[in-house]
């Protein structure tokens, strides 16, 4: 089923792009809400697992990152820090907006050690998508 084209631009600030990551079609869409930014990195067509991440900061004291797995892999440390990279970039770049990250990766379980290089360079590749086009 096809999405019907209103004519009216999308209300939400937003990019879209298609590229090749680490021999994988990889779409990504980053969107500038009012309150959040959210980041959707797919390789499989689906949304994956959902990451949540804000800066939290107390007076005297250097900020913190909070980043948390709202639905998906618990068991993928990496996934966590491609969301606390962009995080801090966004906080760095002067913007307290919290993110929402969706990254639906492909499996790479083949070798776990030969997986854990590429899901680190996919993962790269997608944090560097991101801020080269970032809307903050």
């Amino acid at each position: 089923m096809e999405a019907a084209a209103s004519g009216a631009p999308f209300p939400v600030r937003h990019k879209k792009l298609s590229l090749d990551i680490k021999g994988n079609n990889t779409d990504i869409i980053i969107c500038s809400y009012d309150d959040h930014f959210l980041v959707i990195a797919t390789q499989i067509g689906s949304m994956g697992t959902i990451i949540s991440a804000r800066k939290e900061e107390e007076m005297f004291i250097e900020p913190t990152f909070n980043v948390n797995v709202i639905f998906g892999k618990r068991d993928e440390p990496l996934l966590g820090t491609c969301a606390r990279q962009l995080i801090e970039h966004i906080s760095n770049a002067g913007s307290s907006r919290p993110l929402v990250l969706s990254l639906g990766l492909k499996d790479h379980s083949v070798v776990p050690s030969e997986a854990c290089l590429i899901i680190l360079g996919t993962l790269k590749g997608i944090v560097s998508a991101v801020i080269e086009n970032r809307l903050w």
